[in-house]
């Protein structure tokens, strides 16, 4: 087989080549690229690249071929011999002045070993005395619709800026599946008023469930004001309302400095005649939660509820005193990459876009 490793090394710059002024409707003021790897020839790669008030995109594959252009911003190309490759894509405006994007691919062809980065923590597809009772390894070509709902917006007029003060406005275009992933992507985009666009998927009214074991295995994003979350909310939101309806957050981590970027969180929220919260954290011991892939569980009970990752239990909560029956009833599964918030604070200049959070799969286990 041959295979294709990504290591994502990239930026973003703004270039004039013209020196009279222009006005800012003939400039990019964007630039977004997603590399795809081919999953039946992993050194074939194609570039997806969106930007506006772009009359036409170039592509430099870095290994010598010739530079390709076209107006479309989609590119496809083969790498013939192992190598490390500097990509280059750039968006032209109508000035002369054009955006661009560079990320360092790292090409091994040959037999065996991962594809697209896949190393990382994994878990068994069976357990003793546990059934399977759903699952998503995203496998098939695009999101299972039977399986996921997509939440769009920025929460208005309801829950503007989802209770957070979040930023982004949530898209179906900002989801893709290829290679066996789910791939949400973060972008500096501006849209519908916002300043950047994400995805958050539910399995609400399509899939919930009470008590189990609750395996997924991602690779985070990173970066200062990046929060990728996978969580849970009770089934009865619609009825009483967050937080009386229960919400467990299986992971969150909130990107930036200081050690944020390799810190996994877990909390319960509910309420307690008031709003309550408990929460726990867990610092891996080497590099960031963006590095590889890691799996982040939840063991259910009617008694407590246990966080772990990588099978290493780092946070407990005792679910039986009268007061947390939230967490007795059905919940649904969420996943969703928002960007700035109370918590993480907003996108500064040390952000890198477009970021992204890919699933390998999520599977969910009940006693038999």
């Amino acid at each position: 087989m041959r295979n294709i490793y990504l290591i994502i090394l990239f930026a973003g710059y703004f270039i004039s080549c013209q020196e009279e002024k222009t006005t800012p409707s003939n400039e990019p003021t964007f630039l977004d690229v997603m590399v795809n790897v081919d999953p039946q020839n992993s050194a074939l790669i194609t570039i997806e690249a969106q930007s506006d008030n772009t009359v036409e995109y170039t592509f430099d594959a870095g290994d010598g071929s010739e530079l390709q252009s076209n107006e479309s911003g989609t590119f496809t190309h083969t790498y013939e011999s192992t190598g490390v490759y500097p990509v280059e894509v750039r968006a032209y405006g109508a000035s002369g002045r054009y955006r661009a994007y560079e990320k360092s691919i790292t090409v091994e062809i040959g037999d065996g070993g991962p594809v697209d980065g896949d190393e990382g923590y994994e878990t068994p597809l069976s357990y003793d005395g546990m059934d399977l009772i759903w699952q998503d390894e995203f496998n098939g070509e695009g999101v299972d619709q039977s399986k996921w709902n997509f939440e769009i917006g920025d929460g208005c007029p309801n829950v503007c800026g989802w209770g957070n003060n979040e930023l982004q406005f949530y898209r179906e275009e900002n989801t893709s599946v290829s290679n066996g992933k789910l791939t949400i992507q973060a972008r500096n985009q501006s849209f519908s008023g916002k300043s950047y666009t994400s995805s958050r998927l539910t399995t609400q009214d399509k899939f919930e469930f009470q008590y189990g074991r609750v395996d997924i295995r991602a690779k985070l994003p990173e970066g200062q004001g990046i929060w990728p979350a996978l969580w849970m909310l009770g089934a009865n939101i619609n009825q009483v309302s967050w937080p009386a309806c229960g919400e467990i957050d299986i992971m969150e981590m909130i990107g930036g400095g200081d050690g944020r970027d390799n810190v996994t969180h877990g909390t319960v929220h509910w309420d307690d005649g008031g709003y309550a919260s408990y929460s726990g954290s867990k610092k891996v011991a080497s590099g960031n939660l963006s590095d590889k892939y890691y799996v982040y569980s939840l063991i259910w009970t009617n008694t407590s509820i246990k966080w772990m990752i990588n099978d290493e239990q780092y946070h407990i909560i005792d679910i039986t005193p009268a007061g947390l029956s939230e967490f007795r009833q059905d919940f649904f599964l969420i996943m969703n990459v928002a960007v700035g918030g109370n918590w993480p604070g907003s996108p500064n200049s040390s952000t890198q876009f477009p970021q992204e959070m890919k699933v390998d799969y999520i599977r969910v286990f009940q006693e038999n």
